[in-house]
């Protein structure tokens, strides 16, 4: 089984508590279908096993495959600086299938955020280097496709569907 080379730290974007006996990583890519496949399996995790898992979404935008992934992730970056990153996830993966410019800026608006100020950061690849650190984590971590998930530092290479995760948390908290 291959290890997360990165720990899971304060910088990461996490929900639940950080003291929770299990954390689920996810590697992730706004424009991937499978990802979009994954988003609500990852809500019903959470909520069946409610304070005892933590979830932590790190960047893998695969830009020769999806050309819109890494202003995703920046636009999901940008928000974080203001607080929103969790609802910029969200509704990513929400409106996937209308992922472009004209969605980042509407949803940066929903979310009660500065579009001028989105697409400055974008243009200047503001967020970029953060964007990069996570893939980079990811690809010392052996990360080579989307979604990848690591269940308490151990990445998972089962199923990525409710039951075979389920099971495979239950063997971590029990």
């Amino acid at each position: 089984m291959t290890k997360l080379a990165v720990a899971v730290s304060a910088e990461d974007h996490r929900q639940g508590d950080k003291d929770a006996p299990c954390t689920l990583v996810e590697f992730g890519d706004y424009q991937c279908p499978s990802c979009r496949q994954a988003y609500p399996i990852v809500k019903r995790l959470q909520k069946h096993f409610g304070k005892r898992l933590s979830f932590v979404f790190r960047n893998f935008p695969l830009t020769q495959l999806h050309p819109y992934a890494e202003p995703a992730a920046e636009a999901a970056e940008f928000a974080g600086a203001h607080e929103k990153f969790w609802e910029m996830h969200d509704l990513l993966y929400e409106n996937q299938d209308r992922l472009g410019d004209e969605l980042l800026v509407e949803l940066t608006q929903a979310l009660h955020l500065a579009p001028p100020q989105l697409l400055k950061a974008l243009e200047t690849k503001e967020f970029q280097p953060r964007v990069r650190a996570d893939f980079t984590g990811g690809v010392r971590s052996g990360v080579n496709g989307t979604p990848t998930f690591f269940i308490n530092g151990q990445r998972h290479d089962g199923s990525y569907d409710f039951a075979s995760l389920v099971e495979a948390i239950d063997l971590v908290l029990e």
